[in-house]
């Protein structure tokens, strides 16, 4: 069920009894009687879901005095006149489906504006609603991104080296820029140690062996000494 929502009043329309169409020009305001409408009350334009009704009623008790039920603008519920932005035709239909062609017209040419500007906006809603339950039913088809059988991509990378140079990988060789790190040095060998480094040690022990009778006076001079 949907519910009556209202989108534009106006208190004051002018209703006017229109000759039949000759032409095919349209509808001229200049035929009519402007002077004297045959009925002036108020105006509402109210939705029920995505149908549209304009209502003219009387301004004091609200009585309905005609309804016009509207499919699309333009089109043959709501026709503008050719001489005149204040003046449209409407065809009317009573609750047994008959119809009637009547004019209508505003005091105020920003009524009139107000009348366009809220029928346009309402068919445009209904137009992009019915194009989103249209995506709904038909999604649109995603983008293949796959690769086609024997199809191939190629790929120019730059490889930084360490020196912070850089080297495109269509001529870099195996290796280059993969930051490999150099061998360790090699150890040197320390000098010999010469006898100075051992002192007086070196020199008693030579001393010592090379001259028994200074070694036997050696120990009797250190017999206070601890042998282990």
């Amino acid at each position: 069920m949907s519910y009556e929502s209202v989108v534009l009043i106006k208190q004051e329309v002018f209703v006017y009894k229109i000759p039949p169409r000759s032409t095919n020009r349209g509808y001229r305001a200049a035929d009519w009687n402007l002077n004297e409408p045959t009925w002036n009350g108020r105006m509402r334009m109210v939705t029920a879901g995505n149908a549209l009704n304009i209502k003219l009623e009387d301004k004091t008790n609200g009585q309905l005095f005609a309804n016009c039920p509207v499919e699309a603008y333009p089109g043959v519920a709501i026709e503008p006149v050719s001489d005149s932005s204040r003046y449209f035709v409407l065809r009317i239909q009573d609750d047994n489906g008959r119809s009637a062609f009547i004019g209508i017209g505003f005091g105020d040419r920003s009524d009139s504006f107000d009348f366009n500007v809220a029928l346009q906006d309402h068919f445009k809603y209904v137009k992009n609603q019915e194009q989103i339950e249209k995506e709904k039913v038909e999604p649109k088809p995603q983008l293949d991104l796959s690769f086609k059988e024997g199809e191939t991509i190629k790929i120019n990378m730059k490889i930084t080296k360490k020196d912070g140079s850089e080297v495109s990988s269509r001529t870099a060789k195996k290796g280059a820029g993969l930051g490999i790190l150099p061998p360790p040095p090699k150890t040197e060998k320390s000098p010999t140690a010469s006898n100075n480094d051992y002192g007086d040690f070196v020199q008693a022990t030579a001393t010592s062996s090379s001259n028994p009778q200074q070694q036997q006076q050696q120990q009797s001079s250190n017999s206070n000494w601890v042998q282990f």
